[in-house]
């Protein structure tokens, strides 16, 4: 049995969602093992002057615990 713990991150990106969602992941590497998954809870974008300037996601990243 695999005892498995969620985190809750949240990153950001000037290129996209999907960008934001790797900065994340390859954020929380640096510190955790066995990442397993990530679920993309929320989607959010900064606007100035009409355009999109920063893509923000807030994901839960779920790992197993040694």
């Amino acid at each position: 049995m695999a005892v498995l713990k969620v985190i809750e991150i949240l990153a950001n990106s000037e290129k996209s969602w999907e960008d934001a969602t790797k900065q994340a992941v390859k954020h929380a590497s640096k510190s955790l093992k066995n990442i397993r998954s990530v679920y993309v809870q929320d989607h959010s974008a900064n606007v100035k002057d009409g355009e999109v300037t920063e893509f923000r996601v807030n994901v839960k990243i779920t790992f197993e615990v040694d």
